[in-house]
């Protein structure tokens, strides 16, 4: 997994060593075999530097769930963060239909993502984001193909461990594992690392 790096500040800015550090410890970060993750282009303008992955979990041949997180860095500090360093995360997954309508699925939703930071031991602070379900029914000619239901989870928050930042990276995998449906891995059993930035025939 090769993380991209992004300066926004001024022609040819370097990037300091302390953004440097935080995208390398990413790119150490160990995930489950079931989650693809590679690269995509950080988001502009919205910090002076910034780096993105994108994931992928992979069932049988079937996508179950997908995601995103970002790194956002100024140097300058941010006072809406309460800090130099931001991560942003975002996981959707297909859930069933009965389940949409479960009163308690967007707190459960929250809890996968805090429970997985708590479990890799990743420190933070002011953490926000939202939760949503997102259910469609079919009419017409689609009337057979029958509803879908979506479970989307958003959150934003500032490491308190940076820059080492891999045990982010990993609960935010944890979190794409869970909502995909995937049973936690038993303590004691090692995690094989996944392949990283490859994608198969057809992908």
């Amino acid at each position: 997994m090769v993380a991209r790096e992004e300066t926004h500040q001024g022609s040819g800015a370097a990037a300091p060593p302390e953004f440097e550090a935080a995208v390398a410890s990413m790119r150490e970060a160990v995930l489950r075999p079931e989650v693809l993750c590679e690269e995509m282009p950080a988001p502009q303008r919205i910090a002076p530097h910034a780096t993105a992955l994108s994931a992928d979990v992979t069932v049988d041949g079937e996508d179950v769930s997908t995601g995103r997180i970002v790194l956002l860095h100024d140097p300058a500090g941010n006072a809406a963060w309460d800090g130099t360093f931001r991560c942003v995360a975002y996981c959707r997954a297909e859930i069933e239909g009965d389940l949409a309508t479960d009163p308690l699925l967007t707190d459960v939703g929250w809890e996968w993502l805090t429970e997985a930071l708590a479990a890799h031991g990743a420190a933070y602070t002011a953490i926000s984001g939202t939760v949503t379900r997102v259910q469609t029914e079919n009419y017409g000619t689609m009337a057979d193909e029958g509803g879908t239901a979506q479970l989307e989870i958003r959150a934003s928050w500032t490491p308190l461990d940076a820059p080492d930042l891999a045990a982010h990276v990993e609960a935010w995998g944890e979190l794409l594992c869970t909502a995909g449906g995937l049973e936690p891995v038993p303590d004691g059993v090692a995690v094989m690392p996944s392949r990283r930035g490859q994608r198969g025939p057809g992908r």
